[in-house]
């Protein structure tokens, strides 16, 4: 195989043999499209995009399909964190060190990391580009690569962020700026948002908000604040089940919804939030804060945008029920940077890892996928310093619980299963392959009924 320079262009061998037999078959187009091969400096059998939650437990589970001399993941970041950790951060229920580890420990023995961003995917040739202009290619590829932060389409952030009373949950720079803004709050609005796109972890934006209201609570200061919970959406919850309990919830503790309410700009000099309402275009409202708490805009990753691979808006466009792209059969995807209409969390990723690792084994023999997903995901909604409502769903928004009890109450356990439990699976079960969601622990517990 050539070695390829920095303008060389992707060469590609086409073998027709397939199209020439009669009662070619869908896998027959497969072999065809897998016998293509950039000339690329380097080659995997499997290629992973994304070193977050998706890309390290099937890289785990395709070292023990393939070998790990056969596995390579792309991953320019050298920290790898469990992000579901940093609602209890933000809210001083945990350190941030303890959420993050290096990227080294979690990249499983023997696979190799290039670290490197990915800056074109090129399908057809069976080939990506990296930041560096090197080529890689793959016989199989595996797209994991999250989606993108945009709180520059908040006008005033990110530089709004240097000043105090303002934080997010959702990076790494921001998240302990909401605790300071919390143990420094004296009187007036908390204000929490929620965006007009999708987003990672729907129920994170309202879980300060009630870890927040509770250590006001906590520290005699509740009688000052006005808690305010200003969202782009038009309910409190897409499943009506937890919706009603989150409801009972609100009203108790006496926190304002303004629905279709999107957060347009912060003017953090002077203490103010800017919202649009979203059923009047145009029409906005000037809120003062003494605490904001803002959930950006989400997007899929620059390298998606108008990629072959990718949907009109972005989203990687791979089939709901095996997770196999819907025009490459060799490339398939898992996690926040796909359009499965399903919540985006890390629950969902390890349900779909389970489904994609017997996808891919039935790919890699010549055979139809048959292992469906159906839209499992999980939020364990934080509404106290010991409490949490564990949502369970699916793609029909439809209670898909593990437990035999009514899991749309507030539970002291479920509380410690979120803080403790869950990231010790995380770690040791999910990130080496191991763990797939608790379908077999819900058969078990309802007695295969369920």
């Amino acid at each position: 195989m050539s070695n390829m320079g920095v303008v060389s262009p992707c060469f590609c061998i086409r073998s027709v043999v397939h199209l020439l037999r009669p009662g070619v078959q869908k896998m027959g187009y497969f072999q065809l499209h897998t016998a293509s091969r950039c000339a690329a400096k380097n080659h995997y059998e499997v290629l992973v995009l994304g070193g977050g939650s998706g890309g390290i437990t099937m890289s785990a589970r395709m070292k023990r399909k393939v070998g790990a001399e056969n596995v390579a993941v792309v991953e320019p970041h050298e920290k790898h964190y469990y992000q579901p950790m940093w609602t209890l951060v933000g809210a001083g229920a945990k350190q941030l060190a303890t959420s993050g580890r290096p990227t080294a420990s979690v990249i499983p023995s023997g696979v190799k990391w290039i670290k490197s961003k990915v800056t074109e995917l090129d399908p057809d040739k069976n080939c990506i580009r990296l930041a560096d202009d090197r080529k890689i290619s793959y016989k199989y590829l595996i797209i994991a690569l999250g989606l993108q932060l945009h709180y520059e389409k908040i006008k005033g952030l990110p530089e709004g962020f240097n000043y105090p009373k303002i934080g997010s949950n959702y990076s790494v720079h921001t998240v302990e700026k909401t605790w300071k803004a919390l143990q420094d709050f004296k009187e007036g609005n908390a204000i929490f948002t929620f965006p007009n796109t999708p987003v990672k972890c729907g129920g994170a934006p309202q879980k300060i908000m009630y870890l927040s209201e509770a250590y006001l609570r906590k520290t005699g200061k509740r009688s000052k604040a006005n808690i305010i919970f200003n969202t782009s959406l038009g309910s409190i919850f897409t499943v009506q089940k937890y919706a009603d309990r989150l409801l009972e919830i609100i009203k108790a503790r006496n926190i304002v919804v303004n629905y279709k309410h999107n957060l347009i700009e912060v003017r953090a000099d002077k203490q103010e939030a800017v919202f649009e309402n979203l059923d009047t275009p145009g029409v906005t409202k000037v809120y003062q804060y003494e605490m904001l708490h803002v959930t950006p805009p989400m997007g899929p990753p620059d390298v998606l945008m108008n990629s072959p691979v990718s949907d009109a808006a972005g989203w990687l466009d791979i089939d709901k029920e095996n997770l196999q792209h819907k025009k490459y059969p060799n490339v398939f995807g898992i996690g926040d940077c796909t359009n499965l209409p399903t919540s985006k969390t890390a629950a969902a990723i390890a349900a779909q890892s389970a489904v994609l690792d017997k996808t891919i084994s039935s790919v890699m023999k010549n055979q139809l996928p048959t292992k469906q997903y159906d839209g499992y995901t999980s939020c364990p909604i934080v509404t106290g310093y010991d409490r949490v409502i564990l949502a369970e769903f699916d793609y029909n928004s439809q209670p898909l619980e593990t437990f035999p009890i009514d899991q749309s109450k507030e539970r002291l356990l479920m509380y410690y299963m979120k803080a403790d439990l869950m990231p010790f699976l995380y770690w040791n079960g999910l990130l080496k392959g191991y763990w797939g969601g608790p379908a077999p622990i819900r058969k078990l517990l309802h007695l295969g009924l369920k």
